[in-house]
């Protein structure tokens, strides 16, 4: 039976934008089933101690914005450091990620996913925006009118409540954040140990 690899996120994180391409090549290189499960990250704040970027102290933002430098050079992504469209609600894009999902399977939500984020931090696009990410969706040959009402449905909603509860479960209190083998790995920096367990 193929390994899985939970893995919650917020479709507006700058990290998992940067660990995003790498998960998914690890996983298909060592043939490890992703589960992907978008989630309220401010659901999640709340009840781990996480603070939204505008309430954290200045030295945490200031070091924030040197990480973030540090990692775009080091991996040769692309990254806005102060982006038009950013903060942005995640909940449409989380919302389409999981209607695409549930329409057109894992790999097609991994896709667009990844999408999504390089419209954010790199092509300064507004993924809140229902015509941005109804376009981000048919560039994949998707109906994104279709899925974006579908994304809109009561049983979207439960699968975005549940994937936040599950996080919670899980004890995650950041993104990206993956589970491999009942064991939790936080950040995109953390994707080395997560390959190691991948190996196992």
């Amino acid at each position: 039976m193929a390994k899985t690899c939970e893995y919650f996120f917020a479709p507006q994180s700058p990290w998992a934008y940067l660990g995003h391409a790498r998960l998914a090549a690890l996983a298909k290189q060592h043939g490890v089933q992703i589960e992907i499960k978008p989630c309220d990250l401010g659901k999640v704040f709340n009840v781990s101690g996480g603070l939204p970027l505008a309430k954290r102290p200045p030295q945490r933002q200031a070091y924030r914005l040197v990480e973030l430098q540090r990692w775009s050079e080091y991996l040769g992504l692309p990254l806005n450091l102060q982006p038009k469209f950013f903060p942005v609600p995640g909940d449409p894009a989380a919302k389409l990620i999981i209607a695409t999902k549930l329409a057109h399977g894992t790999d097609a939500a991994m896709e667009l996913t990844g999408a999504m984020m390089r419209a954010l931090w790199a092509e300064e696009k507004n993924i809140a925006d229902a015509d941005t990410l109804a376009a981000l969706a048919d560039s994949f040959g998707h109906d994104g009118k279709a899925l974006l009402k579908s994304s809109e449905t009561a049983s979207v909603q439960t699968e975005y409540d549940r994937f936040t509860d599950d996080a919670m479960a899980a004890n995650v209190f950041g993104s990206p954040w993956y589970v491999v083998d009942g064991e939790g790995y936080w950040g995109q920096d953390r994707l080395d140990f997560v390959e190691r367990a991948f190996a196992k």
